[in-house]
């Protein structure tokens, strides 16, 4: 790696579980740390050989083809306010069409419920979006969009396979899957694969001509920068959500315990499937103790705080603050604190909330190893939270293998900078990726182990309390 740079952008709450973007806002980030980045590493042209994405997949953006304009906020994956109507459609017998077609449960996480929403509530959107004056994308798309000055409107399978309008056996968006949404088929992107040339760019204030040439979903993305190119390999990101995905090979698997069957990438024709499971609130529990409970002043400083007591001291957070995701899928739940007592402090709740990442992990590799019918021999993390060496390590003991934690943290864009180099010949094959491959730290099960783990079944019951709180 040369050079890294970031930039935050707004998150934008008009309602309890609404969560929102400013598109314009998240094109003027990126831009900003495109030219930082060539800046201060006094880039030119020649030095640049391909732009590789990746992205927020079931983030929506509607904007007007001939201007580039959003017509509204993007409507965030996290974005509960179209739970109800997927409830409707569950009442009304699509369930189980919509998972055999797309792999996705049935849930307003996904993009097809948040473009319906849009339609219905932007004044003249439906009609024009009819007329072809609409064109709908993940941040993918919004951002090639931008980058090519309106030239090109692309995704790539992966990010297609999450807006659950688009069938993942044949490889083409569904004309069922249109009607049962109400959604115009002029408004898509055209689906391209994971990693070849999709344009240039032509923005006048970034370096022109450099192609685009790999686009994933963050999660595919970060399960290609930890080279698991093998079926059965298996990786982790701890972010604002956790997002746990195995390599199922040339076959998708299709989940009996609510995990989702979704593509992984699209190489030289060869589509590689996945099974992944979606925590919705991982470290940004962490986020909610220093912003909403403020009893630590910065992320960093739950590992010293969580670690000042011995255990939990009984206490368990679910947070289940926007809902449960795999492999519960209950949009109605909410978060919980149980088990306070008189000799509970907030180094406690600390520790609570960092053990909810474990304990989570564990709901989610446990379904998997019985989904694919072999238990998960290792796994690999990256993400944020993976600085936590707490956490790690809690994670090794309750799963009860070892934890690999990547030199190179930054899987996602490793990820999306491997597909664009492919590509363009930067880098020649897999195996030379493979070859790239080198280990921060490696985490194994230590003597708090089998502890650890009888913790998991109390964790299962606190579950349990928090479910369909709202219905």
């Amino acid at each position: 790696m040369v050079h890294s740079t970031q930039k935050e952008f707004k998150q934008i709450f008009p309602e309890p579980g609404w969560v929102e973007h400013d598109p314009m806002e998240i094109w003027s980030s990126q831009f900003k740390v495109m030219k930082d980045l060539i800046l201060e590493s006094n880039l030119d042209n020649g030095n640049i050989k391909g732009i590789g994405i990746t992205n927020q997949r079931e983030t929506t953006i509607l904007w007007e083809r001939n201007t580039g304009k959003p017509i509204f906020n993007a409507i965030v994956w996290q974005d509960r306010r179209t739970a109800s109507y997927c409830d409707v459609l569950r009442q009304n017998g699509y369930e189980k069409s919509i998972q055999e077609k797309t792999g996705l449960i049935l849930d307003a996480y996904f993009s097809a419920s948040k473009i319906r929403w849009i339609l219905d509530h932007v004044d003249g959107a439906k009609l024009r979006a009819e007329k072809g004056e609409i064109c709908f994308g993940t941040v993918d798309s919004w951002i090639i969009f931008q980058l090519t000055n309106g030239k090109v409107h692309v995704t790539d399978v992966s990010n297609a396979s999450r807006t659950m309008l688009f069938n993942i056996h044949d490889l083409t968006w569904d004309l069922e899957l249109l009607r049962i949404f109400q959604i115009p088929s002029s408004i898509l992107p055209q689906v391209k694969s994971s990693s070849e040339i999709y344009g240039y760019t032509e923005h006048p204030d970034l370096p022109l001509n450099i192609p685009i040439a790999g686009i994933a979903g963050d999660q595919q993305a970060a399960l290609f920068g930890q080279t698991c190119f093998e079926k059965g390999s298996v990786k982790n990101t701890y972010g604002t959500g956790c997002f746990m995905v195995m390599n199922t090979g040339k076959d998708p698997v299709i989940s009996k315990r609510k995990l989702i069957t979704t593509i992984a990438w699209k190489i030289d024709g060869q589509v590689t499937y996945a099974l992944e499971g979606s925590i919705f609130v991982a470290g940004a529990a962490i986020g909610w103790i220093r912003d909403g409970l403020e009893i630590i002043s910065e992320s960093k400083a739950s590992e010293a705080l969580a670690q000042s007591v011995e255990d939990n001291g009984g206490v368990y957070f679910v947070p289940a603050l926007t809902g449960l995701g795999a492999p519960h899928w209950d949009p109605h739940a909410r978060g919980l604190i149980i088990g306070l007592s008189r000799g509970s402090s907030k180094a406690h709740i600390a520790r609570a909330a960092l053990e909810s990442i474990g304990f989570q992990v564990k709901d989610i590799i446990q379904a998997m190893g019985l989904d694919m019918g072999k238990r998960v021999a290792y796994l690999k993390v990256d993400g944020g939270a993976v600085a936590n060496n707490f956490l790690m390590q809690f994670q090794a003991d309750l799963l009860g293998i070892n934890v690999i934690r990547p030199s190179v943290q930054e899987s996602t864009a490793l990820g999306a900078a491997y597909l664009a180099g492919l590509a363009v010949g930067f880098w020649e094959s897999l195996e030379e990726l493979k070859s790239l491959e080198k280990a921060d730290r490696i985490f194994s099960p230590g003597n708090e182990s089998k502890k650890i783990q009888q913790l998991w079944p109390i964790w299962k019951k606190a579950v349990s309390r928090t479910k369909k709180w709202l219905n």
